[in-house]
């Protein structure tokens, strides 16, 4: 009788087509791939130069990946895909090759928007997750453009959250998503989906000493990039709340106070919130450079340089009212002050 059933149960297994009997996973990947894969585009950026016949020449200035955003045709990728480009293409799923406009970029989070004119039945948006709920070690799917390879698939895991990078802009983006999702040139500005085919975030960069993955690639979280895209679109920017001021450089106020921590306000604009409140900026008293007020707290948060200050604007949007903490003199006076697009 058992050898009848192991018999029997060899035979179904033998008149079973090949690739029939998926794991609940693979098919989960699979579903989500078909889903995703019609949204996710190729970005090539081309540089138009001038010889000196006036002539104009193409130079190609790289590619990645980009995807639909909506069905009015426009494109979300990284703001370094497309940095010194003067013409974009952008191909899609069923390989047709669009010229793009360039309708707006955020360096301080690397995101760039383009636009194609494509008929509505090639622009598949993809479904908006939320990176605030995100757990280390939850599936996540990468598709992109590695090393030009259309539409490659690599899945990892949520590795970890809130990493802070630097974006070309040189200030930090705050709560990356890393993943171990192979990420590779070209696959910048490609999707990071969860389980459920959701956009998580934007594959943006790798950690890695030899220039290929291994395992530590970072994403720009759909929480940001759901409130900087539609500001792009909009008014082609996104709004930078601030208090009308200029400040040192963090090397710059080490050469003047040392180690010191705190935020030196080089200049105040005139009729800002900032002038309004009374802070002072740098001025020359008796021939030599003297401190008006230095910014060592936001929020009731230290703040301890640039990169803190920055952060501290970031976490806010215009029309908020801050406390700040200045330090004058030797004292600490704390200031509240409404926030204003200093774009």
């Amino acid at each position: 009788m058992r050898r009848s059933l192991v018999l029997g149960a060899i035979l179904a297994l033998a008149a079973s087509p090949l690739g029939a009997a998926l794991l609940p996973d693979e098919e989960n990947t699979i579903a989500v791939f078909k889903a995703a894969a019609p949204s996710v585009v190729f970005v090539t950026n081309i540089a138009v130069r001038q010889d000196f016949y006036m002539d104009e020449f193409a130079i190609p200035q790289g590619s990645g990946s980009g995807f639909v955003w909506d069905r009015e045709g426009h494109i979300v990728t990284n703001y370094h895909v497309v940095a010194g480009g003067d013409v974009f293409l952008v191909t899609l799923n069923d390989h047709t090759e669009l010229q793009a406009e360039l309708v707006g970029v955020e360096k301080r989070k690397d995101i760039a928007v383009l636009r194609v004119k494509a008929s509505l039945d090639k622009l598949k948006s993809l479904g908006l997750g939320d990176s605030s709920h995100l757990q280390v070690g939850q599936k996540t799917l990468a598709i992109g453009n590695p090393f030009g390879l259309d539409h490659t698939l690599t899945t990892g895991i949520v590795s970890a959250l809130g990493r802070q990078v630097r974006s070309v802009a040189g200030v930090p983006i705050r709560d990356m998503i890393q993943t171990d999702a192979a990420i590779n040139p070209g696959n910048s500005g490609g999707p990071l989906l969860d389980s459920d085919g959701r956009l998580i975030g934007m594959n943006m960069m790798i950690y890695s000493p030899s220039g290929a993955s291994v395992g530590i690639g970072f994403a720009v979280p759909v929480d940001i990039i759901k409130k900087i895209v539609p500001q792009l679109i909009e008014h082609g920017r996104a709004a930078q709340p601030g208090i009308g001021i200029s400040v040192l450089r963090d090397d710059q106020r080490l050469r003047l106070l040392g180690e010191a921590a705190g935020v030196v306000v080089r200049d105040v604009e005139g009729g800002s919130p900032a002038d309004q409140a009374g802070v002072r900026g740098l001025r020359v008293s008796r021939g030599r450079l003297a401190l008006g007020d230095i910014i060592v707290g936001m929020d009731d948060r230290a703040v301890k340089g640039y990169d803190d200050l920055y952060s501290a604007f970031d976490r806010h949007k215009v029309g908020d009212v801050v406390e700040f903490t200045f330090l004058r003199g030797g004292g600490k006076r704390k200031v509240r002050i409404e926030l204003v697009d200093v774009f």
